[in-house]
């Protein structure tokens, strides 16, 4: 017995599990039916976690597009529903550590290159320079590009999305820069100090 082929349209009565089929096949508009169906489940689940709309926004826009180029949906391990939200979460997370470990840096950084903090002993003084050194001789291993955008980012205050705006790049583009100058400053800092 030969099963149907999925319908040329994405149809709207279709289940998760036969739009998830006919994106397989190649029907894009399928991904338009599960975002408007699913979009609010992950936008809410992820302005819960971020407490940022405009990351909110960032992350439902990749948990949709990750839906589409990975095809990782299972419909025999559960809903669509839980998938996504499972994935949301996960995904939050990973930018939530991701935010915390670059602003520690920065601020690791930013204290030890203060002059106005007070240092008790001459220990203390020659101890952060030492590492205000090491951070910005780590710094100037990144492109240009990458140190603009990290400033941005952490000086400034300014989401993926308003620095993409203010540069005139692709929103990917600007992710895909800090995420690497964020793991070669890291990289460079570990070296270092082996």
């Amino acid at each position: 017995m030969h099963s149907e082929p999925p319908s040329s349209h994405a149809d709207l009565n279709s289940s998760d599990a036969e739009l998830c089929l006919a994106l397989r096949a190649g029907q894009t508009e399928a991904l338009g039916v599960l975002y408007d169906r699913h979009a609010g489940l992950v936008y809410g689940l992820a302005l819960r976690l971020l407490g940022n709309a405009q990351e909110a926004e960032d992350l439902t826009q990749d948990i949709f597009l990750s839906l589409a180029r990975t095809l990782s949906f299972d419909p025999r391990r559960g809903s669509l529903r839980t998938y996504l939200a499972i994935l949301t979460r996960s995904r939050a997370v990973d930018r939530m550590r991701s935010h915390q470990s670059a602003h520690t840096h920065l601020q690791r950084w930013h204290r030890s290159s203060d002059p106005l903090v007070s240092r008790n002993s001459p220990v203390d003084i020659v101890a952060a320079q030492e590492q205000s050194q090491e951070v910005q001789s780590a710094l100037t291993q990144l492109s240009q590009e990458q140190q603009q955008i990290l400033q941005m980012a952490y000086y400034d205050g300014l989401s993926q999305s308003k620095i993409a705006e203010q540069l005139n790049l692709p929103l990917g583009t600007v992710k895909a820069r800090a995420r690497r100058a964020l793991i070669k400053l890291r990289q460079t800092l570990q070296d270092n100090r082996e």
